[in-house]
């Protein structure tokens, strides 16, 4: 997984909410310094105009930041999505969203996608009943993702069930409880759903050069 810092927000020119919750107060770096990150950055900012290769590069890069994944991870679920019947934006944005590490950041589990990890690595996120480990598991519709019983009760999730009670930002596929702490699949998600700042036709365009 790449190291996800700050800087990459700034460098790529917009918030990508790479750390979640913190990107949305005062303390977000992007928000202090809206230019890209070094002693000449400010100047970098109004001279850069991108070529087409790095427009595509961008898209790219920022669509690999926002989920936290490599490049590898990116070109998997792009040949992925080109293989299958149906429209490649909507194929990919559904790969991506159904991953495990995913739902539990959507469904407010986790801060951050890259939380959300290590709280699967660590066996915190039961699917179904069962302990998943791989933050990258596809979860299917129908499936129940809840968090341990003992976990709940840790010092980590202290004020756990009213947090979820507050999160109005549920995407429609996904069906939360706050009661019983768990969450159900109960759709396909939707290009639409993710809301991305990324022209996911550029990212087909990057990997079809």
């Amino acid at each position: 997984m790449p190291k996800l810092l700050e800087k990459t927000e700034r460098r790529l020119g917009e918030k990508l909410f790479i750390k979640g919750e913190r990107c949305i107060g005062p303390k977000c770096a992007f928000a202090r310094r809206a230019y890209p990150p070094g002693a000449h950055g400010k100047k970098r900012a109004r001279k850069r105009e991108a070529s087409g290769f790095a427009s595509l590069l961008n898209q790219k890069q920022k669509l690999r930041f926002i989920y936290g994944l490599d490049d590898k991870d990116i070109a998997r679920y792009s040949t992925l999505a080109s293989s299958k019947r149906g429209i490649f934006g909507a194929l990919l944005i559904e790969f991506l969203e159904k991953r495990l590490d995913n739902i539990i950041f959507r469904i407010g589990f986790a801060e951050s996608r890259r939380a959300a990890r290590q709280r699967i690595s660590h066996g915190h996120v039961l699917v179904n009943g069962r302990t998943v480990r791989i933050p990258s598991y596809s979860v299917g519709k129908t499936d129940e993702i809840s968090l341990k019983e003992k976990i709940l009760h840790s010092p980590l999730y202290a004020g756990f069930g009213e947090r979820l009670k507050k999160n109005s930002k549920i995407p429609k596929w996904l069906l939360l409880d706050p009661q019983k702490q768990s969450a159900k699949v109960v759709g396909t998600p939707e290009e639409a759903d993710a809301a991305l700042p990324i022209d996911i036709t550029k990212i087909k365009e990057f990997y079809s050069r």
